[in-house]
């Protein structure tokens, strides 16, 4: 897709008049459009969209989309819908009446551009401008930073199902890229064992059944790390993401004894915030805030908190679950720093109950 970035944002006549005949004391949309105008344009998102090829929708309005959709908890398919059918957003958007909108894959396909460009803070950034052009932030005042879990798009796993389904998944990366290999190495028994995902529903309830089935799937994977490790001709196997965190999921839950592997004690293990806890996300970790516990990350929010002015987001960090509030500091000022927003006062909390 290509770009060609509207030179100049503007709302329709048509979209106007009949826009405030049909909401005489405003709407939110309405009034975000009246008082900020064109917060997003299409230059600063060029960079993202090659020069050449099918032309891309507005990535100026796709960015207000985002943050709609953001706002009013809508799926991809229902923002699209809006956007089609809703007067009021047609009116932020600067759009006709009669436009039909887009399919609704536009909008993760820009998340995506967002992500790879590493470009997600310009929607904050852009808005910021508008508000500081606004007189509604200035430099210096009072912020605060704190912190909310992120949840990541993973199971919560037991002890057993995290072993069996990290092998699992290193199985299944490794019948994608040497599939041949894997098939000799394999016996039958593993297509039964590994074919379907791993739950604690399907799993033996006693203990020592338990017990048992944990060392055999411990040796299945040890076999398997060892044949990645002699495989001379397949020395790339064990640069497979799957199979290195196979390798330390190992070493986190099983010790050798008396030849085999069996669990590693509890009291042996690492701390909970440094265990894998699913190999479908390796960087998502357990963490606890208060009375809230988690599998996934956490995002700090810093926003300004004077009196007389609107409380407005700032910043954004996000880090792995477990890193403590105080410990972003320095990062949220560096940040702050290169936008001319820091404050003369910040409020922060200190990490007691944090893991």
């Amino acid at each position: 897709m290509s770009l060609q970035p509207r030179a100049v944002f503007q709302i329709p006549e048509e979209t106007q008049r009949v826009a405030r005949a049909a909401f005489p004391k405003s709407t939110l949309c309405l009034r975000i459009a009246d008082a900020l105008g064109p917060v997003y344009e299409d230059e600063p998102f060029a960079d993202l969209f090659p020069r050449r090829g099918q032309l891309a929708e507005a990535p100026g309005q796709l960015a207000w989309i985002t943050v709609l959709q953001f706002v009013e908890n809508l799926s991809d398919r229902a923002a699209a819908d809006a956007v089609r059918g809703r007067l009021d957003w047609k009116y932020l958007l600067g759009l006709e009446l009669t436009d039909p909108g887009f399919h609704h894959t536009v909008l993760s396909e820009f998340r995506s551009r967002l992500v790879a460009g590493q470009a997600e803070q310009r929607l904050l950034e852009g808005l910021l401008e508008q508000l500081q052009e606004q007189g509604l932030l200035q430099a210096g005042g009072r912020q605060r930073t704190d912190s909310t879990r992120v949840l990541a798009a993973v199971r919560d796993l037991n002890r057993l199902e995290r072993v069996g389904e990290t092998l699992r998944a290193a199985l299944n990366s490794v019948a994608v890229v040497a599939p041949d290999w894997l098939q000799t190495l394999a016996p039958p028994v593993w297509y039964e064992r590994y074919g379907r995902r791993i739950e604690n529903y399907h799993l033996p309830k006693s203990d020592a059944a338990r017990q048992v089935l944990a060392a055999m799937i411990g040796t299945d994977g040890q076999l398997l790390l060892q044949a990645v490790d002699t495989a001379t001709e397949h020395g790339w196997l064990g640069k497979v993401p799957a199979v290195q965190t196979l390798r330390r999921v190992w070493a986190e839950q099983y010790i050798e004894s008396e030849g085999t592997l069996v669990w590693r004690p509890v009291k042996d293990m690492p701390a909970p915030a440094e265990l894998i806890a699913s190999p479908y996300d390796p960087e998502a970790r357990y963490s606890t805030k208060r009375c809230v516990e988690w599998v996934g990350y956490k995002v700090h929010l810093t926003e300004t908190c004077d009196l007389n002015t609107p409380h407005l987001i700032v910043n954004v960090e996000t880090t792995p679950a477990t890193t403590p509030d105080d410990n972003m500091l320095a990062v949220v000022h560096a940040s702050l720093a290169a936008r001319h927003h820091l404050p003369t006062e910040h409020l922060v909390d200190k990490a007691l109950n944090q893991r």
